[in-house]
């Protein structure tokens, strides 16, 4: 069974991306050997070796491709006010993105040691101080930096902790995004949420 929401068909790159998100997130990035992946297409080591050479330039790879939209909204979120409007915006535009990319989230929670060790352990650390950036006012006292941290956390954490509660999957993601719109209302406007 698939952890990948919308199977994407097409070029051999892709599919040996989407298997191999399967698998390290079935078995773990370190218990996974390319042989695995090739077997599980059922493609020989010298096709899976043309495109990639390591696990980690597979893993690389759909970390660029499916965190592509944080960079462009990074990238957006640099270019507006600074106002709550934004702040909402961002963490909207966040939560969608998220769930386009559930499956690699799911893999980073799951091997986040794997993640730390990897390249791209400083890339996710890099993008998640950008868009604390962009919601925290760049003076706001400390418990207001907490509160911006902390939303964006909870909208990591509650895909995961909710992930096997009851109920529609899109009610859940709004939910998280509710609270995390809260506390960045609260850093935002202190007196707001009382």
């Amino acid at each position: 069974m698939s952890s990948t929401p919308q199977r994407r068909r097409g070029n051999t790159r892709q599919r040996i991306q989407d298997v191999a998100l399967e698998l390290f997130s079935e078995q773990g990035y370190e218990k996974t050997s390319l042989r695995e992946i090739s077997e599980k297409l059922d493609v020989t080591k010298a096709a899976l070796y043309y495109h990639f050479k390591t696990k980690e330039d597979i893993l690389v790879s759909i970390f660029d491709d499916l965190n592509r939209p944080i960079e462009e909204l990074i990238a957006w979120g640099k270019e507006q006010p600074r106002t709550l409007e934004t702040k909402k915006e961002i963490l909207v535009r966040y939560s969608e993105a998220m769930a386009g990319a559930s499956a690699l989230f799911r893999f980073m929670q799951e091997n986040q040691a794997t993640v730390r060790d990897l390249s791209i352990g400083e890339t996710i650390k890099h993008r998640v101080i950008g868009l604390v950036d962009l919601i925290k006012d760049p003076d706001a006292p400390l418990t207001d930096q907490v509160r911006c941290f902390t939303a964006l956390f909870t909208m990591h954490a509650g895909m995961f902790a909710l992930r096997d509660a009851e109920g529609d999957p899109e009610e859940k993601r709004k939910a998280v995004l509710e609270v995390a719109v809260d506390l960045v209302t609260r850093a935002h406007d202190p007196g707001a949420a009382h």
